[in-house]
């Protein structure tokens, strides 16, 4: 009896690890620490978490200038559609952050899954209207961004951009997939 529970734990044990999650999965989804201290005013940073890219940018006085300017020409401008998925409670604001200055976003249309590019030049520009007041463009279906990730009105992406969960863990350190502080 004995020798058939020591067999029986020799084979248990190994059979019940594995149901533990490998550390590739919890890597996966574990929480990514960003030190933005040198991204300077006018700079994004992408940095990868859940295997997406989260934009991480730093605007001007001027970038969130253009946030209330723009308003009445976005589909959702006070993040209300989805919020619980895609807009934490601390970011429906305007500036779609905690820090007005510092915009944390999912850099994934909400259309088909396309990566948007920066068009933060303000004015006329290929693809953009000539009154562009900066943000981002999906170039696969023409869906358009302003500069906190709110989509303009009839376009092909229905969503804004998803705020990942996030908090500052000091001044100039954040964690992206956590905000048990925020």
């Amino acid at each position: 009896c004995a020798v058939g529970g020591a067999g029986g734990a020799a084979v248990a044990v190994p059979l019940v690890s594995t149901f533990q999650p490998s550390e590739r999965a919890k890597a996966a989804g574990a929480a990514v620490e960003v030190d933005i201290s040198a991204l300077k005013p006018g700079e994004k940073l992408t940095v990868e978490w859940r295997g997406k890219p989260v934009w991480i940018i730093k605007r001007t006085p001027e970038q969130l200038a253009t946030l209330s300017q723009v308003e009445g020409q976005l589909a959702d401008p006070n993040s209300q559609r989805k919020p619980d998925e895609l807009t934490p409670a601390y970011a429906r604001n305007v500036n779609r952050s905690i820090k007005p200055e510092v915009m944390v976003a999912v850099g994934i249309c909400s259309h088909l899954g396309c990566s948007p590019v920066d068009k933060f030049q303000l004015g006329a520009q290929p693809s953009v209207p000539d009154d562009w007041q900066g943000g981002f463009l999906c170039p696969c279906h023409g869906s358009t961004f302003d500069m906190a990730g709110r989509v303009y009105k009839n376009k092909p992406a229905p969503d804004n951009l998803e705020v990942p969960p996030h908090m500052y863990l000091s001044e100039t350190r954040l964690l992206i997939g956590e905000d048990k502080k925020a």
